[in-house]
């Protein structure tokens, strides 16, 4: 049975497989932005409400924010490598040069670092929001314990004077709490941030991957 040889052509190179790359680009951008605006949404609320009580640890915090940004970066490289490889239609010949094998490459590339940039930012939001609150929670417990008045050993009662300045002793800061603890609970939530934010760089090294695939019709 004789076969017949198979050429570039409109099957392989459809006047509509452009469309394919620039929807995996906006793609890319568009879902790792939201990821980006989510992340920071949250994280923000949560550093917003940290801060009413405990505005010393306002930069330290700031740490999710920064890494619900990174995400966005991410979808642009790879939405502009994506772009970037999409060639025009060459009129000399009268036909596309842009194939599907590479639209639909680009459209895997572009959704993979996309959805994992999101997936990203919706976790970082949400340990960024608890993680900020709980962290400034046990600071501000810290300092109040630490300032609570103790028992007085003055003497009270039986020498006291009109006044009743000599009537309890006064307070005294209870030296038994151990501040700077909720360093702790900051270290937990950065390793967690870190992880949460490799889901998106996966996401972005296998998007790098996927993108170098290509094949020109007429070669």
């Amino acid at each position: 049975m004789a076969y017949a040889e198979v050429a570039a052509g409109y099957e392989d190179c459809p006047s509509w497989a452009p469309f394919l790359g620039f929807f995996g680009a906006a793609a890319c951008g568009i879902l790792a932005n939201f990821g980006a605006a989510w992340g920071t949404w949250k994280s923000g609320l949560g550093l917003c409400r940290m801060g009413v009580n405990h505005p010393g640890g306002m930069i330290k915090n700031l740490v999710a924010i920064i890494m619900a940004g990174v995400l966005g970066i991410y979808g642009l490289i790879v939405a502009i490598i994506i772009a970037g490889r999409i060639t025009e239609p060459d009129n000399s010949v009268g036909y596309n040069t842009y194939s599907q094998y590479n639209g639909w490459a680009h459209v895997g590339a572009g959704l993979t670092c996309g959805l994992s940039c999101l997936a990203a930012g919706g976790t970082i939001g949400m340990i960024g929001e608890t993680g900020v609150i709980a962290t400034g929670l046990r600071a501000e417990g810290n300092m109040a314990r630490m300032f609570r008045s103790m028992p007085g050993t003055g003497g009270g009662g039986k020498g006291g004077d009109d006044d009743g300045e000599g009537g309890a002793g006064g307070g005294v800061p209870d030296t038994t709490v151990v501040m700077g603890d909720e360093n702790k609970l900051f270290v937990g939530m950065l390793i967690m941030l870190i992880f949460s934010e490799a889901l998106a760089l996966y996401g972005l090294i296998v998007a790098l991957i996927v993108s170098q695939a290509s094949y020109s019709c007429g070669e």
